[in-house]
């Protein structure tokens, strides 16, 4: 008992501050997406996408979240846009508060979208508002069909799921000798989400091929501007 109690305090004090994480960004007019997923889905790689895609339209700036390392906002600034990175040290998952500290060292009126890009993690992330107006999911095709039912939170909370990596579907839709016997159907991973979160939006995405990139792209500036 004395520990649900300890963590709905630590909850109650991190939705206070994502309070007001979130009137700052709605203050300034910045759309937020909070981007989910296990270690190597691909979340940065996807950034770096989007961003290729939209930043001759929109104002990006990005708070990379990592439990070591600042390999990913190397990435990042390679683009020419303001990055900062936020290392937990063995923490997993972003908290409201680092949010706000690493969004102070922004110019706030030069932004229209802000990307977070989460500690890789399906199961604390879900359980943390940072004060986005999105909470997106990857999966990917390498992971399974279960992944939504595993774990439900972080899929019910999610506005959208990118399923990654469909260039291997060929790969793992069949089955054979060299997946072990096993084999992936996107179908039913869609429908487990989809039993979740009824409302989810799904894209089907390869990072290597660039399918689907200008699909989400095209979703994501409509929400900005819907905002």
């Amino acid at each position: 008992m004395s520990l649900i109690t300890v963590e709905r305090k630590v909850l109650e004090k991190n939705d206070v501050i994502a309070g007001e994480n979130r009137k700052i960004f709605r203050d300034n007019h910045i759309f937020v997406i909070n981007m989910l997923s296990s270690p190597g889905a691909g979340k940065t790689t996807i950034i770096e996408k989007t961003i290729s895609e939209l930043k001759n339209k929109i104002k990006i700036a990005v708070i990379e979240g990592d439990v070591q390392t600042d390999l990913d906002a190397r990435r990042i600034d390679t683009f020419d846009i303001p990055v900062v990175q936020i290392v937990t040290n063995g923490g997993c998952h972003l908290e409201a508060n680092l949010v706000k500290d690493a969004f102070s060292r922004f110019d706030s009126t030069d932004i229209n979208l802000l990307i977070i890009e989460n500690v890789g993690n399906l199961v604390c992330p879900a359980g943390y508002d940072l004060g986005e107006d999105l909470k997106i999911v990857i999966a990917t095709t390498t992971e399974g069909e279960d992944k939504p039912l595993k774990y439900p939170a972080i899929f019910r909370n999610a506005g959208a799921m990118l399923i990654n990596k469909i260039d291997l579907l060929p790969y793992l839709s069949t089955q054979s000798e060299n997946t072990g016997g096993l084999k992936f159907s996107i179908d039913i991973l869609k429908q487990n989400a989809l039993s979740i979160n009824p409302a989810l939006k799904i894209f089907d995405m390869s990072c290597m091929t660039g399918q689907g990139i200008d699909e989400w792209c095209k979703w994501l500036i409509s929400n900005i501007k819907a905002d």
